[in-house]
C-alpha cells in the first residue's frame, strides 16, 4: 500500500471555499482508491479540519509514512502558512512520523489549458445588454484579459504571477489584444488598475479571469472590485470568469505531484564530490580563486605530446648564431652606458633630457596604466581618450566608465 496523500489548504472563513476543498479531497479518494491509497486533507488556519487533527488521524490509523501536497498556485509562504514547520511539530508530536512534500501546483500547462477553458466559458457567455440595441461585434484583437492573483508582500511570488500570464498570452491566447495582471490585494495593480490598462490599450471586450483555485471569498472580491468598475464604464464589456474549481484536471495535477514526490523518496538524488585534485585552491582576500592546471614535467611525454628535452645553456653557440647588431645605429643621446651601469646608478647623472623626460612631462598614473594597455606608442591618443577628447581636460573619476 502507498503512503497517504495529505492536501494541504491554506484555510478560509468562507464555507464555500471550505465545502469545494472538501468536495475536491472527496474525488481524489475515488482517483486514487486504485492505487490503493488514502487521502486526508486540512487547513493550517481558520478552517477545519484542521492539519494536525488530520495527520492524528493517519497516524492513529497505522500511517507513518505520507505525502503531502499544497493546494497552492504561487507556493506563497507567507499566504499558505510554514508548512515545514507545522510538520515540524507534528513530528515532535508523533515521532515515528516521515513525509515527503511535494511542489506547488503552478504554473503548468494543464493549469493553464484549465485557465483556457475558464476563459472560453466566459467568452461564450450572452452579452448584457445596456441598451435596446444590439452592442457591434467584437473581435479578439478587442478582446483584453485581465488574470487576477491573491497578490501577497514577497516580490517573487507577485512576479511568478506575471510569469504565468506571459505563458497564458503566448500559449492560449494568442489572438486576443493581451493579458494584464492584476491582484487582489498586498500589491498594485489591482483589478480596477488592470481594466483601466486595458481600456487604455484599445479594448471592448475585458474578461477578468481569476487565478484562484476555488471560490469563495477571494473570488466574491474579484467579481466586487469589477462590476464597481463597470458601472463608471458602461461601454466597455466586462466579463467574469470562473475560478479552477474542482475538476478532473486538477485532480490530475495533484496525482503527479503526489507521484513525483513519491519517486523523489524512493530514488533521492546522490550527494555530489568533487575530487580534492580539481578543487579550485582557496582565493587570497581581494583575489579570484584560480583552478590548478596539471603542467608536465619536462622531458615527460604524454599521449599527444612529444618529449621536451632539458635545455643546456652551455651548449649554446652564440658565435654559430647569425646576428648583426650594429652599434653604431644607436643614438648616444638616448642611450649612455655609463649612466645604466648595472653596478652603480647615480640619480645626480641621470639626464632627463636624454632620457626623453618631454614625454613623461605632466603624465599621470592613469596615462603610465594607458601604456600597458594600448603601448608607448599610442599614450597620446590614449590621453586624449581619457581626458574626454581634449588634451587639457579632466582626468577619468575612479567608478566612472572611460571611453577608452
Amino acid at each position: 500500500m502507498k503512503p497517504p496523500l495529505l492536501l494541504i489548504g491554506h484555510g478560509t472563513h468562507d464555507e464555500t471555499g471550505v465545502a469545494e476543498f472538501g468536495r475536491f479531497v472527496h474525488r481524489l479518494r475515488c482517483r486514487l482508491d486504485g492505487l490503493p491509497a488514502e487521502v486526508s486533507g486540512g487547513f493550517i488556519t481558520n478552517a477545519r479540519p484542521q492539519l494536525g487533527q488530520s495527520i492524528a488521524s493517519l497516524v492513529a490509523r497505522g500511517h507513518h509514512h505520507l505525502v503531502a501536497v499544497p493546494l497552492s498556485l504561487t507556493g506563497d509562504r507567507r499566504a499558505l502558512g510554514d508548512i515545514p514547520g507545522t510538520m515540524a511539530l507534528e513530528q515532535e508530536r508523533h515521532p515515528t512520523l516521515e513525509y515527503d512534500l511535494g511542489r506547488p501546483l503552478g504554473p503548468d500547462p494543464r493549469v493553464l489549458r484549465l485557465l483556457a477553458e475558464r476563459l472560453a466559458d466566459a467568452r461564450a457567455e450572452m452579452p448584457r445588454f445596456v441598451t435596446e440595441e444590439p452592442p457591434a461585434e467584437i473581435t479578439p484583437g478587442e478582446t483584453a484579459v485581465v488574470l487576477v492573483g491573491h497578490g501577497s508582500t514577497d516580490p517573487a511570488v507577485n512576479a511568478e504571477v506575471h510569469r504565468v500570464s506571459r505563458l497564458f498570452w503566448e500559449t492560449h491566447a494568442a489572438d486576443l489584444l493581451t493579458v494584464e495582471t492584476a491582484y487582489v490585494s498586498h500589491t498594485r495593480p489591482g483589478v480596477p488598475g488592470g481594466l483601466e490598462r486595458c481600456r487604455r490599450l484599445g479594448a471592448k471586450r475585458v474578461i477578468v479571469l481569476p487565478y484562484v483555485l476555488f471560490a469563495g471569498a477571494v473570488l466574491e472580491r474579484i467579481w466586487a472590485q469589477a462590476l464597481a468598475y463597470g458601472a463608471n464604464h458602461e461601454g466597455l464589456d466586462i466579463r467574469c470568469a470562473e475560478v479552477i474549481g474542482d475538476c478532473e484536471g486538477l485532480a490530475d495535477v495533484v496525482i503527479d505531484r503526489y507521484e513525483e514526490a513519491l519517486a523523489g523518496a524512493a530514488h533521492p538524488p546522490a550527494p555530489v564530490t568533487v575530487p580534492a585534485a580539481t578543487r579550485p585552491a582557496p582565493a587570497a582576500p581581494g583575489r579570484p580563486s584560480v583552478m590548478p592546471v596539471a603542467v608536465p614535467a619536462i622531458g615527460a611525454a604524454g599521449p599527444d605530446m612529444p618529449a621536451i628535452e632539458t635545455f643546456d645553456a652551455g651548449a649554446l653557440d652564440v658565435d654559430a648564431l647569425d646576428v648583426e647588431f650594429d652599434v653604431d645605429a644607436l643614438e648616444a643621446e638616448t642611450f649612455d652606458a655609463e649612466v645604466l651601469s648595472p653596478e652603480v646608478f647615480d640619480a645626480e647623472a641621470f639626464d632627463a633630457e636624454a632620457f626623453g623626460a618631454e614625454a613623461f612631462d605632466g603624465r599621470t598614473e592613469a596615462a603610465a596604466e594607458t601604456d600597458t594597455m594600448i603601448g608607448a606608442t599610442g599614450h597620446a591618443e590614449a590621453v586624449t581618450e581619457i581626458r574626454g577628447g581634449s588634451p587639457d581636460g579632466p582626468l577619468a573619476q575612479p567608478g566612472v566608465a572611460s571611453a577608452v
